[in-house]
């Protein structure tokens, strides 16, 4: 029987609740064999320390099998840039976790804004560099002349792993792949992504790949989802894209994320892609299926197929039965009890 060493990080806000709803689901799925360790690595830790995280943080971290993340962010406390260049994207770069994987589909019973046929979308996000480098800066500050300049970074190595990736996840499902690009306004970035896609694609014949520019897929995802299925985007047009996917799946409560780090030569983080919400923090109203699930698919990484399964068995189960479908219908315990019992 093996033995998972998770790190845990709740955050902030609602990411306190959801993750001890998430890991409680997680193991009950799999008894006696997750051992998390709490970090209490938040906004509030800053405020106490001037840190997100101690000047170990990240050494701390690769010890484990893996990382369960609540949420991070808490606007009125500690500026957003500062939270997130703080602890989720070190994080990100430190152990490599260049996929991003986010599922989009509607669960049982959940009614999305649109009326369409049924989806299954799954977007990978690049994670490590692109438009979220953090290359440029700020001068003249203060002045009428101030000049802020932003420079969006794509590697070779970065934009191939992750295209290698995503034709590697579209041959294990429909064997189409959508590409998002912009290369009629980006003619040097995005150029660029195209012309890899292209001697990537060479090497999966059996995948069938279309370009999409960003605004185009966009509209795809609102009038025809069902025509998608794995979706690969730059770091910038992949979080954009998938906050759309948790719109049309019914909202961000159920939107799952997987930060992978593919060679496992690092742990890969597991998180809800909602946020922290300070605003209904403890108000027990917080839906945490998003959180659950991805702590499924952390469990699915750690090589127990079998647990993920029976939770998303589970959650779809509740889901079914109007539990989890309502926002504030019923309280994020009572949601989580659901699941539990439908897991035993």
């Amino acid at each position: 029987m093996t033995t998972h060493r998770i790190a845990v990080i709740p955050g902030d806000g609602i990411g306190i609740a959801v993750t001890k709803a998430a890991l409680s689901v997680a193991q009950a799925a799999l008894p006696g064999q997750l051992a998390p360790t709490e970090f209490p690595w938040s906004c509030d830790h800053y405020l106490s320390t001037g840190r997100m995280m101690p000047e170990d943080g990240i050494a701390t971290l690769r010890g484990f099998d893996a990382i369960l993340l609540g949420a991070v962010g808490w606007p009125a406390k500690v500026p957003d840039n500062v939270s997130l260049h703080g602890l989720l994207i070190p994080i990100r770069k430190s152990f490599v976790q260049y996929a991003n994987i986010r599922p989009h589909r509607l669960l049982p019973g959940v009614e999305g804004p649109l009326r369409t046929s049924a989806f299954d979308i799954l977007c990978i996000r690049e994670n490590t560099e692109g438009e979220y480098s953090g290359a440029g800066g700020r001068v003249h500050r203060g002045t009428l002349d101030e000049v802020a300049v932003e420079t969006a970074v794509f590697t070779r190595t970065g934009v191939e792993r992750i295209l290698r990736f995503g034709f590697e996840q579209a041959r294990k499902r429909s064997g189409r792949l959508a590409s998002v690009t912009k290369s009629n306004a980006q003619a040097h970035s995005m150029v660029f992504w195209d012309d890899i896609t292209r001697l990537v694609a060479a090497d999966y014949p059996d995948v069938t790949v279309t370009s999409y520019h960003v605004d185009a897929i966009c509209a795809r995802m609102v009038m025809a989802p069902d025509t998608l299925d794995v979706i690969v985007a730059s770091n910038l047009f992949g979080d954009i894209l998938t906050d759309l996917g948790a719109a049309i799946q019914g909202g961000l409560g159920y939107a799952a994320s997987a930060n992978i780090n593919p060679d496992r030569s690092a742990p890969s983080m597991f998180e809800p892609v909602h946020g922290s919400a300070p605003d209904i923090m403890d108000q027990g109203i917080a839906n945490p299926i998003a959180a659950i699930w991805s702590a499924a698919m952390m469990l699915d990484h750690l090589n127990e197929p079998d647990a993920a399964a029976r939770i998303m068995a589970a959650v779809e189960s509740v889901t079914a039965d109007g539990i989890g479908c309502v926002p504030g219908a019923q309280t994020t315990d009572q949601i989580t009890d659901a699941v539990l019992q439908a897991l035993s």
